[in-house]
């Protein structure tokens, strides 16, 4: 039986960015995934699958070697944002030239972020690659965690990762339950051709059904997530090109003109989850292993970054004190560090999708005399700005500005 220090199941963004982080650590990890990801070229087809990638993952990219792959492949920098109201006049505008910033953030294709995980993990050693492979058995023993694999191998672990999605197979293992409910609302997504630029900006319109987000694109197109109730996304998802783009420019009030054109569209339903426990001895969860937020404001990859670097941080930090990285008092560590951040941002979000979505006018008009305010108190702006950034909160270090690490260690 092959033996590892660490075993991380599912080799998505956030467990490679796990992998990454224990690269060269003296530590034996390896990485579980069934498909390895494709190579991204600058002239393939955008993605459907997008994120918002916020400076701290940006940083935590940089310092693991993985951003200069993104960026010769295609990144998408958004240095506005413009937020507003259909119910009403409230609007709010953010600029990161008002931060000192060249940018609020990236999007950037999935694909391309793990393509360029992959490349950096494969630079330096200590973590062997396990693909294809997928878990079918795992069972406890007085040492760790035995993982069986479909192709008959068998490898044991002292820690196990979980970092296999929403639906993870580790979670189950472990007896953890998920706890949330799902949201009447589907994202539909697909990316449009837009009469005008998109300026660089991160445009988002909420409506009474679920808010409608275009996201800008290296190629001047826009990468469109449009929330809303199931049977409008499915009517959506039905209809022809030239009356999808129609719906869609009403929707947005035309805000970058005619709607052009539209490639592929898809939905996917949209819940929020979490659990009540991140750890036990032996085994750890992250990323959408142990939370999933609405997409309203781009944060789910980028709470399962931190939650990685994190993860990271407490276990190297045990081992050069001597500690077992697999015990209890050990792991609970990295669950304090997170957890009560995700949650607060899980409630955060799920508070302004429930906000905006109300129809009571005494509401409406409170949300909207909050926007217009907001927009004109620049201190509040640049604490929601630094917030949305991954600017604020106890940031583990791979995730901190080299000017803070370095007033850090003063």
């Amino acid at each position: 039986m092959d033996r590892f220090d660490v075993l991380i199941v599912g080799g998505g963004m956030v467990g490679t960015t796990l992998a990454c982080a224990l690269k060269d650590s003296g530590m034996k990890v390896g990485l579980i995934e069934a498909k390895p990801p494709a190579d991204i070229r600058t002239d393939d087809p955008v993605g459907l699958r997008v994120s918002a990638i916020t400076r701290a993952s940006q940083q935590i990219f940089t310092a693991l070697g993985a951003w200069p792959g993104m960026a010769a492949r295609r990144i998408s920098p958004f240095r506005e944002m413009q937020v507003w109201d259909a119910g009403g006049e409230g609007r709010i505008h953010f600029d990161a030239a008002e931060l000192g910033e060249d940018a609020l953030g990236h999007v950037i294709e999935n694909a391309v972020v793990q393509q360029a995980l992959w490349e950096a993990l494969q630079v330096g050693g200590g973590v062997e690659l396990l693909c294809p492979a997928s878990v079918n058995v795992l069972q406890r023993d007085e040492d760790g965690i035995c993982c069986h694999l479909q192709d008959g191998r068998a490898l044991h672990a002292r820690l196990l990762v979980g970092a296999d999605g929403a639906r993870s197979r580790v979670r189950h293992f472990a007896r953890v339950q998920a706890r949330g409910w799902p949201y009447d609302q589907q994202a539909l997504v697909a990316t449009v051709v837009t009469e005008h630029s998109h300026c660089e900006t991160a445009w988002q319109r909420f409506l009474p059904t679920g808010p409608l987000a275009f996201l800008p694109l290296h190629d001047g197109r826009s990468s469109i997530v449009w929330s809303t109730t199931p049977q409008q996304a499915r009517q959506l998802l039905a209809e022809d090109e030239e009356s999808f783009c129609r719906q869609l420019e009403l929707a947005f009030a035309a805000k970058l003109g005619r709607i052009e054109s539209c490639g592929e569209r898809a939905a996917f339903p949209l819940r929020l989850q979490y659990v009540d426990s991140y750890v036990q001895p032996g085994l750890a969860l992250i990323g959408d292993a142990a939370h999933t937020v609405h997409p309203l404001a781009g944060q789910g990859v980028n709470l399962g970054i931190l939650d990685a670097a994190s993860l990271a941080e407490v276990l190297l930090e045990a081992r050069a004190q001597g500690k077992d990285i697999a015990a209890l008092k050990v792991l609970r560590r990295y669950e304090r560090w997170r957890k009560g951040h995700n949650l607060m941002m899980m409630a955060t979000m799920d508070g302004f999708k429930r906000l905006f979505g109300a129809t009571w006018e005494p509401l409406r008009w409170v949300r909207n005399a909050g926007l217009n305010l907001t927009n004109v108190l620049p201190p509040v702006k640049q604490l929601i700005m630094n917030h949305a950034m991954g600017r604020s909160g106890d940031l583990p270090a791979l995730a901190r500005p080299a000017s803070q690490e370095q007033f850090s260690a003063l």
